[in-house]
């Protein structure tokens, strides 16, 4: 049995000021954190979109700019010859101390390692310096605020009509319903069928979370219902109706479409939580499969959800054996990207160089990954995780990984031992890539059309994000495992409202119709809509149902009609769930092709 020394009395100051110096920027943060998703309360009350999907934006940075903040602060304060190992392991120690009654403890280690990461080598990231593991416990942490995480109804005691209107009007909306008692029939009408007929149970009740979920121009009641040992998942959209006034729009309670709408290709939502661990829980049991990463990720906690990502990353490496490869798929020409075959995801590495015709720079490649990751997604495009100083076992890697990586990338690849470090990398959620996906389904004309259909509503929901994809080729979109189409390539994305879409000219003579080169003037910026006829339409199956759908993809006028919507002020709804399942659509079919648009353009007067 080996014995362990007595710990020893811990004697620095400097640890212990430094360790109230990072609880301090960390709850500075949060502080902030808190105040935009309280403000997006009223942002949604006023209908200010603009103002919200800015503030929503704005709030991605905050955690890099405490970080910054704190590091600046302790760098000034410091002297380098100041900050021993001892020094460090004592930090730690007291840092864990200030957080035993801490609401948020988890984000504050991750906030810790972030400091601590910014200044440390990398040799010493380990438990004894940093949060390798988490150390506080997130169970049963209680609210001080009068409101709790959750709240709990009895239908059975006021009936469930009485109920659905106590829930909806507990949220204290300062906007009119344009018809709220029609709007909790309906709400109750869904809501018995999920329920179905089942003998009511002493437990039967119905738990909701007490913030609204914002996103775009959507608030979310998140709740579920039980009865027994059954549990009845349901999220409940509140939008504003041209007129201004607030309707429920519908009940999600279909697992795949509750899935969609907290789906990694979204905006992250806006939510007020005083211990965000008890949200997560809440929606965990709403959603099992979904890792806690990506719950974390999908509330705007998206450095913690990397953290959790990177810990899952770590044991899934531990547990295998395989090898990690270059994916599958026709090669890109910016990035290198390279998977495990038994982990959902792929890494993104940028070349250090690029063939003709691609004319662009890693930092301008980086800049396009940050605009999706600061840009409402709508569902269609790919969330990131970009990651520094990632070390691999050398062993895990093919030969040939190894050698297109120190071709392609020699500047960010490093062997250090037994280690192959890469300084930067992206990785994002693995997916089938789409000509692929149309290659595997030649023989099913369902099946093509769906993916045709699909990825015309991908481009068409991008555009009412004012989002180009730039390079519309089916390798740069991939089908998730909802069966939806996903654009994930980036470095050619453009704002719509920067191109210029234009029809081609007509050829005035013999020699300019038969011309190699364009012979009239193009700008960086000129999109000519009816060239994608050539890359886009070879395969006739393909021609059939792409014409059948979205033609008009290939006409300028219809780019040039949404680029000046989105010019005079627009914000289009882009909704994360189908048409058919809206209560205004309640007596429509529905589609026998899964048929999103989930977008629907409406008039915002």
């Amino acid at each position: 049995m080996i014995q362990a020394a007595f710990p020893k009395l811990l004697r620095s100051q400097i640890a212990f000021d430094i360790a109230g110096t990072i609880r301090d920027g960390f709850d500075k943060h949060y502080r902030l954190f808190r105040q935009t998703s309280q403000q997006a309360k009223q942002h949604f009350e006023r209908g200010t979109w603009r103002e919200a999907q800015q503030a929503a934006r704005a709030r991605i940075d905050f955690y890099d700019k405490r970080v910054q903040e704190c590091v600046q602060l302790l760098e000034d304060e410091y002297e380098p010859s100041e900050l021993t190992d001892e020094v460090w392991r004592e930090l730690k120690l007291h840092y864990i101390g200030m957080l035993s009654d801490h609401k948020q403890p988890e984000l504050a280690e991750t906030f810790f390692n972030s400091v601590c990461c910014n200044i440390l080598h990398r040799s010493y990231f380990h438990n004894e310096f940093i949060f390798v593991r988490p150390v506080v416990s997130t169970e049963y942490i209680e609210t001080e605020e009068p409101r709790p995480t959750y709240r709990v109804y009895y239908p059975g005691t006021d009936g469930l009509r009485f109920t659905l209107k106590r829930i909806i009007t507990n949220f204290q909306l300062d906007t009119k319903f344009a018809n709220l008692t029609r709007d909790v029939e309906q709400v109750e009408q869904r809501l018995k069928h999920l329920f179905g007929a089942s003998r009511i149970e002493p437990n039967h009740q119905i738990q909701v979370l007490s913030s609204l979920f914002f996103r775009n121009k959507g608030a979310y009641i998140v709740g579920k219902g039980i009865n027994g040992n059954k549990e009845f998942p349901f999220v409940v959209p509140i939008l504003h109706n041209k007129h201004g006034e607030l309707i429920l729009d519908t009940v999600l309670f279909d697992h795949e479409q509750i899935a969609v709408l907290f789906s990694f290709t979204r905006a992250y939502f806006l939510v007020d939580m005083e211990v965000p661990s008890a949200y997560v829980q809440f929606l965990r049991s709403l959603l099992p499969r979904k890792p806690r990463s990506e719950i974390y990720t999908i509330l705007g906690l998206q450095k913690q959800g990397k953290a959790l990502f990177y810990r899952d990353y770590l044991q899934h490496l531990k547990h295998s054996s395989d090898l990690f490869e270059i994916a599958p798929g026709i090669r890109g020409l910016v990035m290198l990207v390279f998977a495990l075959p038994s982990f959902p995801y792929v890494f993104k590495v940028i070349k250090d160089f690029y063939p003709a015709p691609k004319e662009t720079t890693r930092a301008l490649i980086k800049e396009k990954y940050l605009l999706v990751k600061h840009h409402d997604r709508v569902g269609r495009m790919a969330d990131t995780l970009e990651y520094s100083n990632v070390a691999f076992p050398r062993h895990r890697f093919t030969e040939e990984l190894l050698a297109e990586l120190k071709h392609f990338a020699p500047s960010l690849v490093e062997q250090d031992g037994d280690k192959v470090v890469i300084k930067h990398l992206y990785i994002e959620r693995r997916m089938v890539p789409l000509n692929m996906w149309l290659t595997s389904a030649e023989s099913d004309d369902l099946q093509i059309e769906h993916g045709i259909l699909e990825y015309g509503n991908a481009i068409k929901e991008l555009v009412a994000a004012n989002i180009f994809p730039g390079d519309m080729l089916y390798k740069n979109f991939g089908v998730t495992r909802h069966q939806r189409v996903v654009f994930y390539d980036y470095d050619e994305i453009e704002y719509i409202t920067d191109c210029n879409f234009r029809a081609i000219p007509q050829a005035r003579t013999e020699e300019e119709e038969m011309a190699s080169e364009p012979w009239y003037p193009v700008g960086r910026h000129d999109v000519f809509p009816e060239q994608f006829d050539t890359f886009l339409l070879g395969n006739a199956k393909i021609r059939k149902y792409f014409m059948k759908h979205h033609g008009d993809l290939l006409t300028p006028t219809w780019w040039q009609a949404r680029k000046q919507r989105i010019m005079d002020g627009h914000v289009e709804d882009v909704f994360p769930y189908p048409q058919h399942i809206r209560f205004c659509n309640q007596h429509s079919t529905p589609p026998a092709v899964i048929q999103p648009p989930f977008m629907e353009i409406l008039e915002n007067e």
